[in-house]
């Protein structure tokens, strides 16, 4: 029989507690839950790992500071164009609040650091894509450095190593953020033509203009195991073409076996790889 008592609410907290005990909880700092296979491991653990699930092997993505620690020779980096910032080109709304508080939270003007450093020896030009700055999204600041890095490397004899993260061109600057498709595609001409190398790192996700310019354009396309790479999401794709897609469409190991990129390199190799890439080419220069 129902009773009336089940449809009252608690007056405050106590009545609604009902005698269980509360539950403990884990601060996030201390635990992260892997978002392929669910599982939890510390966080200590995780980076430890170089942010790789130690259950499944997922690589989760990598904040730019932790990418060059696993990169880059120790004390070796030197960042370029940090004081780059943009504007709001075509007066979107509440777009200055966004950028603020990507700031705050990176701590960075911009989505992406330039640099130079050392890699297994080797003096490179660099540069990383922060996903936590509005998802890598490229504006005219972030096609703007990358472009100044090309420049430098050009002038200076360097090889170029970039590692992309990116939810595409930076929709809150409209023409202006496709723009950068041409101009850093441009950059990355002049440096090749040059004779220098460009190796791409490609993470997940890595898509939309990004995709569709230098992140293809290398001379040497490495990808992160399961990483996400592609112009349009799946999902849209599938909408537009109304028909299933093959399973694991758009992954790096997908894309690997139809040529589009030409080795997949877990984060424990990435520096030893991409040295022994470095070492060939400064060999065959000085041939």
């Amino acid at each position: 029989m129902l009773n009336k008592s089940m449809f009252i609410k608690p007056r405050n907290a106590l009545e609604g507690e009902g005698g269980q005990k509360a539950q403990p909880s884990i601060p996030d700092a201390l635990c992260r839950a892997c978002p392929a296979c669910r599982a939890t491991a510390f966080s200590k653990d995780l980076e430890e790992n170089g942010l790789v699930c130690p259950h499944c092997g997922h690589h989760l993505r990598m904040d730019v500071q932790s990418r060059l620690r696993l990169l880059v020779d120790e004390g070796s980096f030197t960042e370029l164009f940090a004081d780059l910032e943009t504007k709001n080109p075509i007066q979107f709304p509440e777009y200055e609040k966004k950028l603020a508080a990507a700031r705050k939270a990176t701590g960075r003007a911009d989505g992406v650091v330039c640099g130079i450093g050392r890699i297994g020896g080797f003096e490179t030009a660099i540069f990383v894509m922060d996903p936590q700055f509005m998802m890598g999204s490229m504006g005219t600041v972030v096609g703007e450095k990358i472009t100044r890095t090309f420049e430098t490397a050009a002038a200076r004899s360097l090889p170029v190593v970039g590692v992309t993260v990116s939810g595409g061109a930076r929709i809150q600057e409209g023409i202006f953020s496709l723009m950068q498709m041409a101009k850093t595609s441009g950059a990355v001409l002049r440096h090749s033509q040059a004779g220098n190398l460009y190796i791409a790192l490609l993470t997940d996700p890595t898509t939309g203009g990004v995709t569709a310019s230098f992140a293809m354009e290398a001379d040497v396309i490495l990808a992160e195991p399961g990483a996400l790479i592609g112009f349009a999401g799946p999902r849209v794709i599938e909408q537009t073409i109304r028909a299933k897609l093959p399973e694991g469409f758009q992954r790096a190991e997908f894309l690997l076996e139809k040529g589009f990129v030409d080795r997949i390199v877990p984060r424990s190799e990435q520096k030893k790889t991409i040295s022994a890439l470095l070492g060939l080419h400064e060999r065959r220069s000085m041939a």
